[in-house]
């Protein structure tokens, strides 16, 4: 199937990030031969600064495979943003409404017609305290294993030293390099044609951010952590932690303990999968 042309919304926004992007930051890519010329892909991609969707989009535009992403739906509604958003084909994400799953159809649809929808599989910015991947939420998975389409994994690192994860003020000086590898097409084969239960696309999100674990890996010539970062295991054991400060706090006062709040109805929602478009979408 023939690429979609890139069309004058993306030009458009090509010409006003890119100056910006050219003076910040310094370039390393590598793996662009990986981007398929033509058809339907998927790109994985890890997540560790608010600049990041900006410069790997510049990456990816210069291969003329331009992304789309998955956004907030809010971002589509009003003003110039909004015009630019739907101009250039990005995806808006409905969360907690009827309207959740339409997300999912489109990205299905928009490879389907030969387009590249970029995921960050992890949901969100990394909460690994070094920048490592964490664990990644099934739509990425549940799109390829539904069109059978490539998926090319991606890291990139350097992003998050001019503006590191949920800081404000970015680092300007030194010049920071944005250094992207791209990786041939995760082999997903054995999950065909099988029924899409939650542990099948629980194994297949896992091989997938292997893989862009390992070219992160190769990025920054360290090794990740054995286990990757899990942001709702985590905040299990945080409201365990919490429940028994309270209950030695109690204990030294003889008082009864405080409940912590929510706490049934979180540990049922941090132990259960959670539902919606924000674990169909990784965004």
């Amino acid at each position: 199937m023939p690429r979609r042309r890139i069309g004058f919304w993306y030009r458009f926004a090509a010409v006003l990030c890119k100056p910006p992007l050219v003076v910040l930051i310094k370039r390393d890519w590598r793996g662009m031969e990986h981007i398929p010329a033509e058809g339907g892909f998927i790109t994985a991609v890890n997540h560790n600064s608010h600049v990041d969707p900006f410069a790997y989009a510049h990456y990816q535009y210069n291969t003329g495979r331009v992304p789309r992403f998955l956004a907030k739906s809010g971002l589509f509604k009003k003003g110039f943003v909004g015009a630019a958003m739907r101009g250039t084909g990005q995806i808006p994400v409905y969360r907690e409404s009827t309207d959740a799953l339409s997300a999912f159809r489109a990205a299905i649809d928009a490879v389907e017609r030969g387009e590249c929808v970029a995921f960050y599989p992890e949901g969100t910015l990394t909460r690994d305290p070094d920048g490592w991947p964490m664990t990644g939420k099934t739509g990425a998975a549940r799109v390829a294993l539904q069109t059978k389409c490539p998926v090319i994994p991606v890291a990139q690192w350097g992003c998050n030293e001019l503006l590191p994860p949920y800081a404000k003020k970015p680092h300007l000086l030194p010049r920071k390099t944005h250094r992207v590898l791209a990786g041939p097409p995760v082999d997903l084969s054995r999950f065909y044609d099988k029924e899409m239960t939650a542990d099948l696309l629980k194994e297949a999100t896992e091989v997938i951010m292997a893989a862009v674990t390992r070219l992160l890996e190769e990025i920054r010539g360290e090794k990740a952590p054995e286990t990757p970062y899990d942001p709702r295991r985590e905040r299990i054991e945080q409201r365990r932690r919490t429940r028994a400060q309270a209950e030695r706090s109690a204990s030294r006062t003889g008082e009864e303990p405080v409940p912590v709040a929510g706490e049934a109805a979180a540990q049922v929602a941090g132990e259960l999968p959670r539902t919606g478009m924000e674990e169909e979408s990784g965004t």
